[in-house]
């Protein structure tokens, strides 16, 4: 394995990790974002209201995304089990 094999595998593992957590970050950072802005307008200083609906949120998101999460983190790894001999023949990825 020379050292740009090993580069585009972290590189690749870096990509699929952003892209399966990207969604459920994205709505936690928009639901606070849009709680702070309420709670800023209203002059309320309790932390527990912007927790309860994000947590709930980000629990929904994952019950609908799991099945997807799943299946990308699934054809990633299989991708990347297929791929071994190659990366370690020294002939790369195909």
């Amino acid at each position: 394995m020379i050292a740009q094999d090993a580069l585009d595998l972290v590189r690749g593992v870096l990509f699929e990790a952003l892209l399966i957590a990207g969604p459920v970050l994205l709505i936690a950072m928009v639901v606070g974002l849009i709680l702070g802005v309420l709670q800023t307008a209203m002059q309320i200083q309790d932390t527990t209201i912007a927790i309860v609906p994000r947590l709930l949120l980000i629990g929904f998101a994952l019950v609908l995304l799991l099945p997807w999460m799943a299946q990308r983190l699934v054809d990633y790894s299989r991708d990347l089990i297929l791929d071994i001999p190659a990366v370690v023949s020294g002939k790369g990825s195909p």
